[in-house]
């Protein structure tokens, strides 16, 4: 039944996309984030969903006028575009283009869907609803994980979807932990009461269900983000005393098995898993300065690790989003993959103080900073994970990119009214919304 019920909606949204090719952006983002398809036992595990999405998307987009003329504006759209060429060329002159067109292939398509997002969405209504549907997938996941970790006493590990990006515990633990600012965010914008408990609640069960897979980098990451907030909060003592409490409670709680398994994060030496990551490390140095474009998609090849890790028996993926990217696609290719985040970071900056210009575009400057929390998750995180090629860290950079363009052409003043299909996405009730226009201009795009 769940299988007939999926691709009955897949199809009718694709169907939709034809006239709207922002509804087939969403479509793709909760197929590709959540993987919906993962959960069921038929013929919808394996079907074609995601190509449905891009398909109705890609004709939408040239069968109507609902696009921009050019996507390419701002320096992290650009950088993304260089990093999709460069990926490409390292695939082709790679050591197995054929084993690594499949990957290749996979990571094409996700990017090419974040290209065409960026040439589709240009209204608030289109920001709020990709981080919705974004966030809102992996909040899901997260509920359920939540939950469950309650429920056995963080007995057990928490997984992600099976076949998905986020598949493995620590993967999954680090995307939950990306979504938890992108939910305040959202929070931000709710007007109900009840709602806006809701909301922390989900929160907490996203955080829950983070720590409950055992995954020392979420661990990190959770403590960078923290530690961001209590900086930029007003009440540092009150936020403080928090943090130290829900710590203690935090300990309490978990069981020894997660307790051991945390502390090792100072005993790296004698931990396996830690080892192979610094092993690996030094495989991507390596191919980095003898490979001027990189290998393709595949670093962990027992031949790369004869010739340049200390330890050539013992082959590992790097699981680290910078040692990926290098290993992958050299030192141009992992240049141009932190040029993306250096480039969004910024645009989340100028959003956090230039977008204070009126009660209109205050959630564009939440935004900013909220975004910048949840990417300092994913830059610390992501130093133990491979998570180079994952889509909400780019959703979040569409995100970013659309907000800055909206208050720079001063889309308050050109949005048409609401329609009553739009009702539907929390947080457009917002009184700002309808507030008087104001009269500051933003600086320009640089």
């Amino acid at each position: 039944m769940r299988d007939i019920l999926l691709a009955s909606l897949v199809l009718s949204l694709g169907i939709i996309a034809l006239r709207r090719p922002w509804v087939g952006i969403m479509l793709w983002t909760w197929l590709s984030i959540m993987n919906p398809h993962r959960y069921t036992y038929g013929f919808a595990y394996d079907a074609p969903l995601a190509a449905i999405a891009v398909g109705t998307t890609v004709i939408g987009m040239f069968a109507t006028r609902d696009r921009r003329e050019s996507p390419f504006k701002g320096a992290a759209t650009k950088f993304l575009v260089a990093f999709m060429m460069w990926m490409t060329l390292s695939w082709l002159l790679g050591l197995d283009p054929a084993q690594d067109y499949e990957q290749w292939k996979k990571i094409m398509k996700i990017d090419i869907m974040i290209v065409a997002a960026l040439a589709v969405l240009h209204t608030k209504q289109h920001v709020l609803a990709l981080l919705w549907v974004s966030a809102g997938s992996l909040a899901l996941l997260g509920i359920k994980g939540g939950v469950f970790t309650l429920l056995t006493g963080g007995n057990y590990r928490v997984w992600g979807p099976t076949d998905s990006f986020i598949e493995d515990n620590n993967e999954f633990a680090l995307s939950l932990v990306m979504t938890i600012p992108l939910l305040r965010f959202l929070q931000q914008q709710l007007v109900g009461k009840w709602a806006r408990l809701g909301v922390w609640l989900v929160m907490l069960l996203c955080g829950v269900a983070a720590i409950g897979s055992y995954s020392r980098g979420a661990l990190l990451a959770i403590s960078a983000m923290l530690v961001a907030l209590w900086w930029r909060g007003k009440n540092k003592i009150f936020i403080g005393i928090g943090m130290v409490l829900g710590s203690v409670l935090l300990v309490a709680f978990m069981p020894d098995a997660w307790n051991a398994r945390m502390s090792s994060i100072n005993d790296y030496e004698t931990d396996l898993s830690a080892l192979g990551r610094i092993r690996a490390w030094w495989t991507a140095w390596g191919i980095g300065l003898h490979y001027p474009t990189g290998i393709g998609f595949d670093a962990a090849r027992p031949e790369l690790f004869a010739m340049y890790s200390p330890y050539p028996t013992f082959v590992h993926a790097a699981h680290s989003i910078y040692f990926q990217t290098l290993g992958n696609h050299g030192f141009i290719g992992l240049f141009l993959f932190l040029g993306i985040w250096i480039a969004s970071w910024r645009a989340a900056g100028w959003l956090r103080s230039s977008a204070k210009i009126g009660p209109q575009t205050t959630w564009c400057a939440e935004l900013g900073a909220m975004c910048q929390v949840s990417l300092i998750g994913y830059a610390v995180g992501g130093a133990f994970l491979s998570l180079a090629y994952f889509d909400l860290p780019y959703d979040i950079m569409v995100a970013l990119v659309v907000a800055r363009r909206w208050v720079e052409e001063r889309g308050w003043e050109t949005e048409p009214q609401q329609p009553f299909a739009w009702r539907w996405v929390p947080g457009l009730a917002k009184p700002s919304a309808v507030a008087p226009a104001v009269k500051g201009r933003p600086p320009s795009h640089a």
